[in-house]
C-alpha cells in the first residue's frame, strides 16, 4: 500500500497533497477577512463604512418592529367628536 486513502483518491501522493493544504492555508490566512474588492480602503473609510452599516441595519430592524406591532399604518382614531 503505497498511497494513502486521501493520496489515492486525488491521484497525488500524500507529500504533494500536504503541500496543496499548507498553499492553500497560506493563501487564506495572506487575505484574511479583507475585502478584496476595496483594497484601498482607509481606517477612517473603514469605520464610516461600519457606521453607515450599522445605520441602516437598525432602520430596517426598526421597520421590522413597527410593522410587527402595526405601529406602521396611521391610526383610524380621529381626533373629532362623532355623533
Amino acid at each position: 500500500m503505497k498511497n494513502s486513502i486521501a493520496g489515492a483518491r486525488f491521484g497525488m501522493r500524500p507529500s504533494k497533497l500536504v503541500l496543496a493544504f499548507v498553499l492553500a492555508f497560506l493563501a487564506v490566512a495572506m487575505f484574511g477577512c479583507t475585502r478584496v474588492d476595496q483594497p484601498g480602503e482607509t481606517l477612517a473609510e473603514g469605520r464610516r463604512r461600519h457606521i453607515r452599516t450599522n445605520r441602516i441595519r437598525s432602520q430596517q430592524l426598526m421597520q421590522d418592529l413597527d410593522a410587527a406591532w402595526f405601529l406602521d399604518k396611521p391610526s383610524k382614531l380621529t381626533d373629532k367628536k362623532i355623533r
